[in-house]
């Protein structure tokens, strides 16, 4: 029932698992592709019955499916911030982006005259 690619199969129709590919064979042949693609024989009218029942039981699992991602969409969240606390509680006062060029300790000069002016 299950072929590899690159085997020789008789007359039939098959179908690749892995992309859904149809493949038909009016007389005896090699399928394509590798040793790795399988390909499963099942005439249309069983792969197009198949249809509906994986329909029903994606439906089935759907709203388990919708609930797991949710969940995993908080804990993503809550670890992140978690994450971004321990990170910022770390963080030790380097800050590669802000220059500083006039000199921070000229300006803190500056600003200590300007409140002894005031008083």
């Amino acid at each position: 029932m299950l072929n590899k690619g690159g085997h020789t199969v008789p007359a039939g129709t098959y179908w690749n698992l892995a992309n859904g590919e149809r493949v038909d064979l009016e007389k005896g042949g090699v399928l394509p592709g590798s040793a790795q693609e399988m390909y499963i024989k099942a005439p249309a009218a069983m792969a197009i019955a198949a249809g509906p029942v994986l329909g029903l039981i994606f439906a089935v699992f759907l709203p388990f499916i919708g609930i797991a991602m949710t969940l995993g969409l908080v804990v993503r969240k809550v670890a992140e911030g978690v994450a971004s606390a321990a990170a910022g509680s770390v963080s030790f006062g380097w800050r590669p982006i802000e220059a500083y060029l006039a000199g921070r300790k000229r300006k803190k000069e500056a600003r200590e005259k300007k409140s002894d002016k005031v008083k």
